[in-house]
């Protein structure tokens, strides 16, 4: 695979966001822009992955997150969990991991996807 430079990548990301607006779901696959689209993309896609890598989330970064978006404090949760305040702390600042049986209720309480967590 050749190596993609920054220069190809500026080039292919002006590109894509030129043809966004001529492609939609309605046009076939084989059409030239559609087909120009999916390239451009593959270039942006692979030069952000080498250079621009995203971190996967810890589970305290899950958790912690998870209370913010849901307007939930520590409090709430250890209480919801019968668990200690000082818990979900550890949880939170990621001194401890929580079992799977109480992971899956902080996911079902926060509306994580539980995927999140298992893929860690």
């Amino acid at each position: 695979m050749r190596k993609i430079t920054e220069e190809q990548y500026k080039l292919a990301q002006s590109r894509v966001e030129e043809l966004l607006p001529l492609v939609d779901d309605t046009t076939p696959l084989t059409d030239p822009k559609a087909v120009e689209l999916m390239l451009m993309s593959d270039i942006v896609i692979d030069y952000e992955k080498e250079h621009f890598p995203i971190e996967k989330p810890t589970v305290a970064e899950l958790i912690a997150d998870g209370l913010k978006e849901a307007n939930v404090t520590q409090k709430q949760l250890a209480t919801e969990l019968g668990l200690s305040t000082t818990r979900i702390n550890d949880f939170v600042s990621g001194k401890s991991e929580p079992s799977l049986r109480i992971a899956g209720h902080i996911c079902r309480i926060l509306k994580i996807r539980p995927a999140s967590m298992l893929m860690l």
